[in-house]
């Protein structure tokens, strides 16, 4: 089993940046799919951003195209969500979870963070 936990959130205003984190420990790392999502008060669960194990592929929703990017360092045991040009529907808190499977479907992930808040102030 991997254990997961993000770190990076905060209160930012919009247009700025964040970097959130995700730091994994027990099970490798290295060979899991990282999916990062997002869940905002009284609304489902959304899908943000997909990388594979290697990182050779990923995969972004359409509302954060071009001002998120996913990336990770298996070396490090850490993946990461670079957010850009935040927007205030951009808040949420936001969870990465892990899986030996490419997949953009949360219901599908076998491990989780237990989530970081990410505000933005307009």
């Amino acid at each position: 089993q991997v254990q997961l936990e993000e770190s990076g959130g905060g209160l930012v205003q919009a247009g700025g940046s964040l970097r959130l984190s995700c730091a994994a420990s027990g099970r490798t790392f290295s060979r899991y799919a990282v999916g990062w999502f997002r869940q905002a008060p009284g609304k489902e669960r959304e899908f943000v951003a997909l990388i594979s194990w290697n990182g050779g592929r990923t995969y972004y929703a359409d509302s954060v195209k071009g001002r998120f990017t996913i990336s990770r360092d298996n070396a490090k045991n850490t993946g990461y969500l670079q957010m850009n040009s935040l927007k205030f529907d951009d808040t949420a808190v936001y969870y990465c979870a892990a899986d030996e499977d490419y997949t953009a479907a949360p219901t599908e992930y076998d491990y989780w963070g237990q989530g970081t808040q990410v505000t933005v102030s307009s």
